[in-house]
């Protein structure tokens, strides 16, 4: 099997990130990170970063693009999108008020054609999830699967969060092969407690709950294309926790 590619969500690095943008990035680079994934772009211009991911060797794997960029600034992300390189153009996050029923019905029909604007600009849209796509329903289906099952592969990829999937009361191994083949990103983070319900400690992987090491072989079998480190919230500097991180992909993954 082809091995996979290790990323980070900078969305991790986003108070370090505020501070010093350029100079973040070249310490990610340096840790070993072989992409990106982008939550914001600092202010950079967009040739000024694509010249700066060219001489670090980073990749820009995509970027976590909003609700309401996607409804109102669509062209211009597109257009920094192409700029950087990047392949994935991802919605990542809904607020509350755009979460029920019929909020869902309208998403899906948007969904669908962001994904045909991308995929005419040569980018994959895709969708990552939290927990609240497992507590809604549409004519009697999650709304997760109901927004892979109505709308076609080619508008819409899967960006599965792990953490979120497991702390659903989802299987994780399960729902990674369900969606093998349409599953190019997969957020791999752990976490400590939580009950459904209650607050997740998310923690460096391999202090956590999730069965990591498997996880990642279901990954592979599922032609996952970037393993994408992402913690919420930190407990340690935020670059010493994805530091330690990657430390653990290179033992348990990358080394062995």
């Amino acid at each position: 099997m082809t091995r996979l590619n290790i990323g980070l969500q900078l969305y991790t690095l986003r108070d370090v990130l505020a501070e010093d943008f350029e100079g973040t990035l070249r310490k990610v680079a340096a840790l070993g990170y072989e992409g990106v994934e982008f939550a914001g772009y600092g202010g950079m211009e967009a040739e000024a970063l694509r010249d700066l991911l060219q001489e670090i060797n980073l990749k820009a794997i995509g970027s976590h693009i909003g609700l309401h960029l996607l409804e109102g600034n669509l062209d211009a992300e597109i257009a920094y999108l192409k700029t950087i390189g990047a392949k994935y153009a991802i919605c990542p996050w809904l607020p509350v008020e755009a979460r029920d029923t019929e909020a869902w019905r309208s998403h899906l029909v948007k969904f669908e054609e962001y994904g045909k604007r991308f995929q005419a600009e040569g980018i994959d849209f895709a969708y990552h999830n939290h927990d609240f796509e497992f507590e809604v329903e549409i004519d009697g289906q999650i709304v997760f699967d109901a927004l892979y099952e109505r709308i076609d592969p080619k508008f819409l990829k899967v960006e599965m969060d792990i953490g979120w999937v497991q702390y659903s009361g989802v299987d994780p191994l399960a729902y990674i092969a369900k969606y093998a083949g349409r599953l190019p990103l997969l957020h791999l983070k752990d976490y400590r407690g939580g009950e459904k319900g209650q607050q997740i400690d998310t923690v460096e992987l391999g202090r956590g709950d999730l069965p990591l090491v498997p996880i990642i072989e279901a990954a592979e079998k599922a032609s996952v294309e970037w393993l994408i480190v992402e913690q919420d919230r930190c407990a340690n500097p935020p670059l010493e926790s994805v530091s330690e991180s990657m430390e653990w992909i290179k033992t348990n993954y990358l080394n062995k």
